[in-house]
């Protein structure tokens, strides 16, 4: 029971990590129509910044001007590179933030080296929160789940009930209307762009000191992320919640439990010690094809229901 309580617990975690990295992008896509190939990029710099920060007046600072930091380089990126791109079309925007990924993992290594940095987790919340049946539960954990769950509120507020996210919602249908009325359109979706951005920013700061600050993590969790956005639906805040914690939650009990698949091929009369590809194949277990777990549930999902658990259109 023990383990499956903490695996819950750590999927969860998991899935609140991988929504604020999706709820940026989510954003994005459904007030821009633009699929950022380089989000996961911003979560890389929101983690490194947030570490450069730490590492001369502390983690705290390091909570708020991180994704500041990160917010302002998205809207410019948005103003001065992506919208004199827009006019090309989607695929010149998906060429545009598949290269800007590269490039800026290539700036990351050039200042911070190829090696992880030691970005570690503040000692005030480096603490159990709460113990059970022999197995503790960090605060540090316990704030990151907060953190999650209050931006996920404040979004979803915002975006449905306050007039600014009336606005930013109207201008991407009617932007001709929303100009008329006085809004400035442009500058409209260079700061949802630049939102967006922090919102990723904001996981980084979070994630970098549990997951490893290094230049490789943007590869390792930018596919997920476009996994839980196709799963939980284009454009929808809520699926992207639901799908986050639908991965998270399957991919850490897929570890934790690491059921063996030996079983199933023994009934088709397949002995442990096979030879060659059989071999690695009776020997799997669930903790060996964790990884493997988003990718399926993308592919049948493609399969049965192209547009998502709440999506309003095919992918």
């Amino acid at each position: 029971m023990e383990i499956f309580v903490f695996s819950l617990f750590n999927g969860v975690l998991y899935g609140m990590l991988l929504f604020l990295m999706a709820s940026g992008l989510t954003l994005i896509f459904s007030m821009m129509g633009v699929l950022n190939f380089a989000h996961a990029s911003f979560f890389m710099l929101g983690a490194y910044f947030a570490y450069q920060i730490a590492d001369h007046v502390g983690f705290w600072p390091g909570l708020i001007a991180a994704p500041i930091l990160v917010g302002v380089f998205g809207a410019a990126v948005e103003r001065y590179a992506l919208r004199p791109v827009h006019r090309f079309g989607h695929v010149a925007e998906l060429l545009f933030t598949f290269g800007l990924a590269f490039v800026i993992e290539e700036v990351v290594q050039m200042i911070w080296g190829k090696v992880p940095v030691p970005y570690d987790v503040p000692a005030s919340l480096n603490v159990t929160a709460f113990a059970w049946q022999g197995l503790d539960y960090s605060a540090y954990r316990l704030f990151m789940l907060l953190i999650s769950i209050g931006i996920f509120v404040a979004l979803f507020f915002g975006l449905t009930r306050t007039r600014i996210g009336l606005i930013i919602r109207a201008a991407l249908t009617h932007p001709h209307m929303v100009a008329s009325l006085g809004h400035d359109v442009p500058k409209v979706f260079m700061w949802t762009f630049g939102i967006g951005c922090a919102l990723a920013g904001v996981a980084g700061v979070l994630g970098g000191n549990v997951l490893g600050t290094e230049p490789g993590m943007a590869i390792q969790l930018g596919p997920i992320v476009f996994v839980v956005i196709v799963v939980g639906g284009l454009g929808s805040l809520g699926g992207a919640l639901i799908a986050s914690l639908l991965i998270g939650i399957l991919n850490n009990m897929a570890i934790s439990y690491d059921f063996s698949f030996y079983p199933i091929f023994a009934i088709l009369g397949v002995e442990r010690e096979a030879d060659g590809v059989l071999a690695d194949l009776v020997n799997l277990t669930t903790g060996g094809i964790a990884p493997l777990v988003p990718y399926l549930l993308l592919v049948l999902m493609l399969i049965f229901r192209p547009r998502g658990l709440f999506g309003t259109r095919d992918v």
